[in-house]
């Protein structure tokens, strides 16, 4: 019994962090719900991260860095990994229903392909190439039909949206270029976090966005703390599951954020679709496994699920 549960466990855990990553979709709906915008959120999601990785590298026993090549490589993951995507994908919340969210977040491996090649670390290939046209079809099942998209919905959000998919895509291939300096996935999110927190304080004084955390609170704080822990969670299971079962096995967990994100949606915000959203949520998961890495593939750190190292 003690072995199948051993065997059981990658899955279990993969599941699990799908879970996990997919509900902060509809977090993210509700946390801009009663006029909480991109960067009061960002503030608070960035330093509850920090805190929480930062118990994470002390029990493992590993220090955060600060020479001037780690705080290059922290404020440069901050920037396109999380304040860049997080003011794209935040404001896009507040018009998206979050299921259509949740499939936009299957593009980021396609998009990764184009960068990759830009960047010379992947070659042309037919297959993935494919991948990101059932992608672009996807995209447009969600914009072209008059059904797709709630009436009062514009189009326009959807690209907003994507803009996020893109800076997350484009961050893995940033560290796959250029690498993290020695340092391990836990310490560069965390000092990113950390970095984060620091830039985003004052932008969210400025512009009136900041959140007074003495409360009272609702739903939308709740729905922040839980979304940030929830991320922390998943994202340190993510990296212990790339060194247990590998990270060709570990990049599945794309299709349960997806599949969870849709059905946290329908179950808590009473989302509902209709049939081009389901024709777009196929197509989007038949294009993310054709740009899914070959076995010789690696992890390379991200904030978000689903990135490896373009091979």
């Amino acid at each position: 019994m003690t072995g199948l549960v051993t065997r059981a466990l990658p899955l279990i855990v993969l599941i699990l962090a799908g879970a996990a990553w997919g509900a902060t979709q509809p977090l993210a709906k509700t946390a801009v719900s009663e006029g909480y915008r991109h960067f009061g959120i960002l503030f608070w999601q960035m330093s509850i991260g920090a805190v929480v990785l930062g118990i994470v590298n002390m029990l493992r026993g590993t220090g955060l860095p600060f020479r001037k090549r780690d705080l290059t490589l922290y404020t440069v993951l901050a920037l396109i990994g999380t304040i860049l995507p997080g003011i794209a994908s935040y404001s896009a919340a507040i018009h998206l229903p979050s299921g259509v969210l949740s499939i936009l977040l299957s593009s980021i491996p396609m998009l990764a392909f184009p960068i990759a090649l830009v960047f010379a670390l992947e070659r042309f290939r037919w297959r993935r190439l494919a991948g990101l046209s059932l992608g672009f079809a996807g995209i447009c099942l969600l914009i072209l039909p008059d059904t797709s998209l709630p009436a009062s919905v514009p189009t326009f959000w959807i690209f907003v949206a994507l803009i996020s998919s893109f800076f997350y895509a484009l961050e893995g291939n940033v560290v796959a270029r250029w690498g993290l300096g020695g340092l391990d996935p836990v310490q560069a999110l965390c000092g990113a976090s950390l970095v984060g927190a620091i830039l985003t304080l004052p932008l969210a004084l400025l512009s009136g966005q900041f959140i007074d955390p003495r409360g009272p609170w609702g739903a939308p704080d709740l729905a922040i703390i839980a979304s940030s822990l929830l991320h922390a969670g998943a994202y340190t299971a993510y990296v212990w599951l790339v060194g247990r079962a590998g990270a060709v096995f570990t990049v599945q967990v794309s299709y349960f954020v997806t599949l969870f994100g849709v059905t946290w949606a329908m179950l808590f915000l009473n989302e509902t679709y209709s049939p081009y959203f389901w024709a777009a949520l196929a197509v989007m998961l038949a294009g993310l496994a054709l740009v899914q890495p070959r076995p010789k593939a690696v992890l390379v750190p991200a904030d978000q699920p689903g990135h490896t190292e373009p091979t």
